[in-house]
This record gives structure tokens, sequence and C-alpha cells, in this order.
């Protein structure tokens, strides 16, 4: 089967030095700091820039009398070229790690939930199989772990899919729905009320999520549909250090992905209160990219978290397309 070679930027001669003036300039927002951080003259770099612009058909930058502004274009532009650049720095990566004897490398996002329960076991599954393999992880928001997926900053993602996440180009493997949990410090007055109810709740000081986020919305609504006003007395961070600190001392309860809570309460750092909230996160899943070819180490992990979710949450995920 023949390959059709005649994708535009072949025929346009698209430089590589062109996809790092879109990136330099859009940081520095300015054509001449960004040609002196590339190391070549004004006049190179706005003849690349028109080059571009001219090929395209489009006007990339604005030119404001203090700088330039991406324009639209430019804006889809500068996307694509990271993830561009972004890729090719990786083949370095993979390549150099190949020459030196190691397996490669991975970069995974999770939320916290499966970040405790779901890695730590595909994690050691993939570091008994190959020492040399190197896991990059990152722990942040849903929002933020799908942006770093887009620029190619990460090769897979366990978190959720909101109506607002760009779903073109991804895969999608549903995982479970996330519990939550009210936590207090071990020997808190409320862990002693017979049929705790939210109204016995509604008066104490809450650690929360900052307002905006999903779990915080449902957290207050709850409140809501008993007929109650949310809590008033609160402390907003999803910093768990800080929050289980916090917990020990004083009186105040936080709200937690019930795997969270479940481990610092075997730690005996907190304690779960006697109530089941009516209030659920949506179901999170394993994300990747369905147009960018995974690495070998990268099927690596992907095949050891298919395989964890099966002992972690009774989940089968198929294993196809993870060879390594």
């Amino acid at each position: 089967m023949s390959t059709n070679y005649t994708h535009w930027f072949i025929r346009a001669r698209l430089k590589t030095r062109q996809l790092l003036l879109l990136v330099a300039m859009e940081e520095e927002g300015n054509i001449n700091r960004a040609a002196q951080v590339l190391n070549m003259t004004q006049p190179a770099a706005s003849k690349l820039l028109k080059d571009l612009e001219d090929m395209l058909g489009v006007q990339l930058f604005d030119r404001l009398p203090r700088g330039m502004r991406p324009t639209w274009y430019g804006e889809t532009m500068i996307r694509h070229a990271r993830m561009a650049l972004a890729s090719l720095s990786q083949a370095h990566d993979e390549i150099e790690a190949l020459k030196a004897g190691r397996y490669g490398q991975v970069s995974i996002g999770a939320i916290t939930g499966p970040g405790m329960t779901l890695l730590p076991p595909a994690v050691a599954l993939v570091k008994q199989e190959h020492p040399s393999l190197r896991v990059s992880l990152q722990i942040e928001t849903s929002d933020v772990l799908m942006e770093r997926l887009a620029q190619g900053k990460l090769d897979m993602v366990v978190g959720r899919l909101f109506e607002r996440h760009d779903k073109s180009d991804l895969r999608y493997e549903a995982l479970v729905e996330e519990p939550v949990s009210a936590i207090a410090r071990p020997g808190h007055p409320l862990l002693a009320v017979q049929r705790l109810s939210l109204r016995d709740l509604v008066s104490a000081g809450w650690i929360v999520p900052s307002a905006g986020s999903v779990l915080r919305h449902r957290f207050d609504l709850m409140f809501q549909e008993e007929g109650l006003d949310a809590p008033i007395n609160i402390v907003e961070t999803t910093a768990l250090l800080f929050m289980t600190k916090m917990l020990q001392q004083s009186d105040l309860l936080a709200v937690v992905a019930t795997d969270v809570a479940r481990y610092y309460a075997e730690h005996g750092l907190v304690a779960l209160l006697p109530i089941q909230l009516p209030c659920k996160m949506d179901a999170f899943g394993l994300i990747t990219r369905s147009d960018r070819l995974l690495s070998p180490a990268a099927k690596v992990l992907l095949r050891a978290l298919k395989n964890a979710a099966l002992g972690v949450y009774g989940v089968q995920l198929q294993l196809a397309g993870v060879e390594a």
C-alpha cells in the first residue's frame, strides 16, 4: 500500500524553526524578543512568519503598537506547533533512553482517588517487570490533566471527561463512580451521634474544594436539596497534607473521595463520619489520545493499569492494542 506524501506542510516546506518561532512569539509577545530567544535576526524571523502566513493564506498574529497577539488562526497553529515539538522532543528522549539501555519513559496524570488506589499497584507491576522504565506521575484536577494531555505533556490520564472537554481524538474507558465521605479527627464529638443527618452537619466548620469545582457544587447542592443552607464556616483547599493536619488540630470536617478517606482512616489520621452522603462524583476512566501512537513504555503502563483495575475495582478492560 502506497503512502500519500502530499500533506500541506510537505508542499509548503514547513520548517521546524517556524514552529519554534510561533511558540516563542506567543510566550514573548514580541517578534524581536522571540528572534533573540531563537538566536536569529529580526528580519529572518519576520520572513519565516510571513512565509508561513502566505502559505496558509491567513494572518497568524495581529500587529499591535506594543507587540503582537495571536489571531484565532494563530492560536490554532500555536497549539499544534506545541504538540508537534513536544512529540519530537519525546522521540529524542525515547531514542536516547534506548541507546542507554533503558526501556523508555511514560508520563501519566491522575485525579487523587485513583492516584492513591489504582496507580500504586500498576506502577509497582511496571517497575517489577521493567526497573529502568521511567514513570512520571502528576496528581491534578481533571481539567488540568486534560489540558496537559492535549499538549502532549502526558501519555494518558485517569480522570473525568466533562461536557466542556473536547472529546475528539480521545479514547475513554470507564472505570467506576466515585462516592465521597465526610471525615473528621479521631474522637470528634459527631462520631458519637446516633443517626447522624445533614442537619447535624450544617453548623460545623468544613474543609471543602474551591467554588466552581464539581465536588463543591454537589456538596452545596446536597444540603439545598434537604431544604438546608450550605455551610458557611468553610476553608477552601484540596491539599491533603494541610487537610489532614488541620483536622487533627480542630473540630473541622472535610469532604473527600471515599477511597482517600479510607486510606487516611486506615493510618489512624482521620475517622469517617457515620453518614452516607447523598453526593457522588461522576465516573472516572482511562483516557488516551486516539490520534497518537503510544510508545512501548506507555503500552507497558497502560497494560499494567488495565490489569490493576480488575483487582482494585473489579473492572475488566480490553487489553487489545497494548501489546508492548
